[in-house]
């Protein structure tokens, strides 16, 4: 009886191991939004960023529904659903901005295209837009994305800002992490654009 309880145990523990390395082999060579940070002295960092491009789709609906549909569309255009069919590597963070029940999900797309080179997609539901550089507010959080851990998030950031005086327009969630990584390996965040 022992003897199996310990085959179990052993079992378990690889199977753990395996899922943290997974998690972070899974993220190591994925092209991250590069930013500048101007301060780090508060509860959250003011960020400068520069020009960036974007594939989105916007999404009517629940939460949930809308994330899955939403990842369809846009997975679609990157894995080869373009004129070129040419596949475009995944990059982190995949933002999302919310008004009602209207969302936007944002895959960034790599430093290394242009709005001229980057392939037109086949569906229509997919945009191709340039960023303008900006400063952001960024307070990160750990754990399964949800609304309403992203809400709770939001509600933080936006007393830290208010109580230091800065002024801003809008709150993205940013996620850094496919779903299967675990919880405590995970790096999501809220962005508040700050008013210049």
């Amino acid at each position: 009886m022992k003897k199996k309880m310990y085959i179990f145990l052993a079992v378990v523990v690889l199977l753990f191991l395996a899922w943290v390395f997974w998690g972070y082999f899974s993220v190591k060579n994925v092209e991250t939004l590069s930013y500048k940070v101007l301060d780090d002295s508060k509860e959250y960092e003011i960020r400068e960023y520069e020009d960036y491009i974007v594939a989105e789709t916007e999404i009517e609906g629940g939460f949930s529904m809308a994330s899955n549909k939403s990842f369809s569309i846009l997975a679609g255009y990157i894995f080869g659903g373009n004129e070129s069919k040419e596949k475009i590597a995944m990059t982190a963070p995949v933002l999302i901005d919310e008004e009602s029940t209207l969302r936007t999900f944002s895959f960034v797309m790599p430093k290394k295209y242009t709005l001229e080179s980057l392939p037109k997609p086949i569906d229509s539901r997919v945009k191709i837009r340039k960023i303008s550089g900006k400063k952001v507010a960024a307070i990160r959080f750990r754990g399964i994305f949800s609304n309403n851990l992203f809400e709770k998030k939001k509600e933080e950031l936006k007393k830290y800002l208010e109580r230091d005086g800065i002024k801003y327009t809008n709150i993205t969630s940013a996620g850094y992490n496919p779903p299967w990584t675990p919880p405590f390996m995970t790096r999501n965040e809220a962005w508040a654009i700050i008013k210049e």
